[in-house]
């Protein structure tokens, strides 16, 4: 068998995502509003996502993505055959997950 790779070298290729100040400067560069005004308007979008999610479950940024909330059941404790062993597992609530979808647009784009 072939040597498994360094996590450094795996690392390697990864690129950084763009930051909050760096969306709102190349907003800014490409329409000539100030910097700040671009941020305001993000925040803004992030305020309403937020409220819109919390309020009907989904919230959808054209073009980009929807996002959904889903609800996951409580499990029972008890024990569980795991891999051919016998492990206890503790009761956990039923809890609400928050996920985002690419829309159909950005897929046919990547």
């Amino acid at each position: 068998m072939a040597p498994m790779k360094s996590v450094k070298s795996m690392k390697a290729g990864v690129a950084k995502a763009m930051s909050k100040g760096a969306l709102a400067k190349a907003l800014a560069d490409e329409h000539g509003l100030k910097q700040k005004a671009c941020s305001e308007v993000l925040n803004s979008i992030v305020d309403i996502a937020t409220k819109e999610v919390k309020k009907n479950g989904i919230f959808t940024i054209h073009g980009v993505c929807r996002i959904k909330t889903r609800t996951k059941p409580a499990t029972k404790a008890g024990v569980r055959n795991i891999f051919g062993k016998e492990v206890k597992v503790a009761a956990k609530p039923a809890k609400t997950v928050v996920k985002a979808y690419p829309a159909a647009a950005l897929k046919s784009q990547i």
